[in-house]
């Protein structure tokens, strides 16, 4: 087993979370990471892949040299602020210390926790390339960097930006972990890495996950609204549901909250405290229904998810697939509903090739989910 392989001090850790085995992307990726080699990891979301390369880098990294030995770079602030609370819980009562560098925060404080010389930083990319820029951050030191969600901070939006801090360090270990990467990805990776290694977790390779059912539900565009009300008062109901417009999202919001619907928004213009304050509401069981754009569908961690909707279909198999990975995990099942327009059938018929799971096509009636006319889909019914 590789965690074998850590200091006594990162296996007493883990004894101690009572963590039944180790994940596959956990076996495979920490005694390459911990030989020094470039590696691109591709593993299902949810299957651990944090702490696949967290425990690896409190490996490596010496909390007793005062200078940034490790950069974990993070497409959103959400993600940023996950992580940061992980390897936190991990480093308590040690000498490794974290600096979190996210959009959207306060700047200043940010530059004055750099003065104290963090073992690790983790950050969103626009915001770490203005640090290096401004020679706040000094990456010469740097050894490890990892970049999470890989196939997001090396799309075209990020792919310069991140670049830029990659090339900033000198002599640096590079690690690249995402559900999904594509060939553009594994392309791009090339150039910047030394003779990486490949890994690939299938999913036939996972312990036994939970069912996931996978439907679609007619309906047009001005009745979306309307069926999430009802979808957010279904029994038992927590739930993400994602809109690709960030301008649908807030009308929708808007109409929802005037309606008295227990849900609330995520998206990528709100505060910080806002986003905290959404997500603890989900997860306390205040709302039962979150609405987001694709911002949520990557590397949070919310427990228990029983629900993913689609209420615009995804432009990407990829995409679908984050989202829907949200629902059904450790075990647990789930229901993956996509909410579709006429407009629209082409191109999820085409996505549905890719899917887990051929979708089946469910009504609405006596408020509940029903497949065809006969078969409940939902145990419990909606209240309202």
């Amino acid at each position: 087993m590789s965690i074998k392989q850590l200091q006594p001090i990162w296996q007493e850790k883990w004894a101690k979370e009572n963590f039944a085995t180790e994940m596959p992307v956990q076996t495979k990726l920490i005694p390459l990471f911990i030989e020094g080699k470039d590696v691109v990891a591709e593993s299902p979301t949810g299957t651990g892949k944090t702490l696949a390369f967290v425990l690896p880098l409190l490996e490596l990294v010496d909390g007793k040299k005062p200078h940034i030995q490790a950069v974990i770079i993070v497409p959103s602030q959400e993600l940023g602020i996950q992580i940061t609370e992980v390897l936190r819980k991990w480093t308590d009562g040690t000498d490794v210390t974290v600096a979190q560098l996210i959009g959207g925060a306060n700047m200043q404080r940010q530059i004055d926790k750099l003065k104290k010389k963090p073992t690790i930083v983790v950050g969103t990319p626009g915001r770490l390339n203005e640090l290096v820029k401004n020679r706040k951050l000094k990456m010469h030191e740097v050894r490890h960097i990892v970049l999470d969600e890989a196939d997001q901070l090396l799309s075209r939006e990020h792919r310069s930006t991140s670049r830029s801090i990659i090339d900033a360090a000198v002599e640096t270990q590079l690690v690249l972990l995402s559900a999904t990467i594509t060939e553009e990805i594994e392309l791009v990776a090339e150039r910047v890495m030394k003779d990486p290694v490949h890994i690939r977790v299938e999913a036939s390779e996972l312990p036994a996950a939970g069912k996931v059912d996978h439907y679609y539900l007619k309906a047009d565009r001005r009745d979306k609204t309307e069926m999430l009300r009802r979808l957010s008062h279904l029994e038992g109901m927590k739930g993400l549901a994602f809109i690709n417009s960030l301008d649908q999202l807030m009308m929708k919001e808007e109409k929802l909250l005037f309606r008295d619907a227990p849900i609330a928004a995520l998206h990528g213009a709100m505060k910080k405290e806002e986003r905290k304050k959404a997500l603890d509401e989900l997860k306390s069981g205040k709302i039962t229904l979150l609405i987001t754009t694709d911002v949520a569908a990557r590397g949070l961690d919310i427990e228990d998810v029983t629900h993913v909707i689609h209420v615009d279909v995804p432009q990407t198999i990829e995409h679908y697939l984050h989202r829907s990975g949200r629902t059904g995990r450790a075990g647990k099942d789930g229901t993956v509903v996509t909410l579709l327009e006429y407009k629209d059938e082409k191109l999820f018929k085409k996505l549905s090739k890719g899917f887990p799971s051929k979708p089946v096509q469910v009504v609405w009636h006596k408020g509940g989910l029903l497949e065809g006319n006969t078969k409940t889909v939902e145990k419990g019914r909606s209240k309202k």
